[in-house]
């Protein structure tokens, strides 16, 4: 599968701390930073030939309605509205909350290179009234409102564990998605640990995502939560770890299925690879949050590549003794790659073509169909 992505791993944030028009040191291509100049926002109009009324314009340079996303979150209010993002790094948390519902982010440039959301906050960082973020409250951006669709957008969390060796609470969410019928286009979600947080507002809420020709890296459980999600057409890239000796290193998705909700995570028609050595990572292991421990974690991965960096004889863990993996919801479905060699059936539960005939995008998400929307 073609790939636009740059393969980034600690060093990333000079990356992100770059603006757009430092491409040319990171060899990106030049082009859309000139085009930019320009024509900040693309084809995707201006504040004076706006797409729709509802549309706002978000440049850090000042050429738009707003100069953070932040702000013209704040400015959007009610349904429908469409936010279009100039090439630019804003540094900064967001948050869309369940009113403002039906919400489209476009990165103008249409390159999710571009634009980059980040902040720096971990679940162990100190929030100034006192206490800590937590994990939740660690997330750059969270979306709660349903509807919410971002196209060639990358979230990033880029708090280092290498920064900050007194704090325990490494986790560090790009993104939290918890809102119903979320769509994500060719976005990055760049982090370490608990990089796609992909949840639901209630336990009793069965959200439904859609991922899509999107790239996730990390090292811990980066891709976790309880939602409803199909991943079609993406990259999971594990990251080397210089803080452990030995394996494993981490974990790529840990889901929090509800035992009631069907549908879990569904990984299909896409790639893991890794920056890490052979075999130092394993495919997942099942959350049982002690908020819900009638959770029954349900993830299926199928006509996916399996790259070696995955630990081939036993690629699934347990997160706690009390739920092992073995009586979750685990299956994969004609993987391909040296990760995804069965040399011990018992650690590799596979799909009859009958079950994987309803291990499908459209049994998961019902009548919504995300992939047939276009911009």
């Amino acid at each position: 599968m073609p790939s636009h992505h740059v393969q980034l791993s600690l060093s990333r944030r000079g990356f992100l701390l770059a603006s757009a028009g430092a491409g040319a040191a990171l060899g990106l291509s030049a082009g859309p930073v000139r085009a930019a100049a320009r024509r900040p926002f693309g084809r995707f109009g201006s504040p004076s030939a706006r797409l729709t009324p509802g549309t706002l314009y978000v440049d850090a340079r000042g050429r738009g309605d707003h100069t953070s996303v932040r702000d013209a979150v704040a400015a959007a209010t009610g349904t429908g509205r469409t936010l279009v993002i100039a090439p630019g790094t804003y540094r900064e948390t967001v948050a869309v909350d369940t009113t403002r519902t039906g919400a489209t982010w476009i990165g103008a440039s249409e390159n999710p290179r571009d634009v980059v959301i980040v902040y720096d906050n971990a679940a162990g960082t100190p929030k100034p009234g006192g206490g800590t973020h937590g994990t939740t409250g660690s997330a750059t951006t969270t979306v709660q409102a349903d509807g919410f669709t971002a196209r060639w957008i990358t979230f990033a969390n880029d708090w280092l564990r290498a920064d900050h060796p007194g704090v325990s609470g490494t986790q560090a969410v790009a993104i939290k998605v918890q809102g119903d019928r979320s769509a994500f286009h060719h976005c990055r979600f760049l982090g370490h640990q608990d990089t796609l947080y992909a949840d639901s507002t209630a336990l009793g809420t069965f959200a439904r995502q859609y991922f899509s020709h999107c790239y996730a890296e990390g090292d811990v459980d980066f891709v976790f939560g309880r939602a409803t999600a199909v991943f079609e057409h993406c990259h999971f890239r594990t990251l080397n770890r210089t803080d452990l000796a030995a394996a494993p290193y981490g974990f790529v998705f840990a889901p929090s299925t509800a035992g009631a909700n069907p549908h879990g995570y569904l990984v299909t028609g896409s790639r893991v690879t890794s920056e890490a050595p052979d075999a130092f990572y394993e495919l997942a292991r099942p959350w049982v949050p002690s908020s819900d421990t009638t959770a029954r974690p349900m993830l299926t991965v199928r006509d996916t590549h399996l790259g070696p960096g995955i630990d081939a004889v036993a690629p699934y863990a347990n997160m706690s003794a009390s739920f092992p993996w073995q009586d979750q919801r685990f299956a994969e479905y004609r993987n391909s790659g040296p990760g995804a060699v069965v040399t011990v059936p018992g650690n590799r539960p596979q799909l009859t073509p009958e079950q994987a005939a309803s291990a499908t995008r459209s049994a998961h998400l019902g009548d919504w169909a995300p992939w047939k929307e276009t911009c």
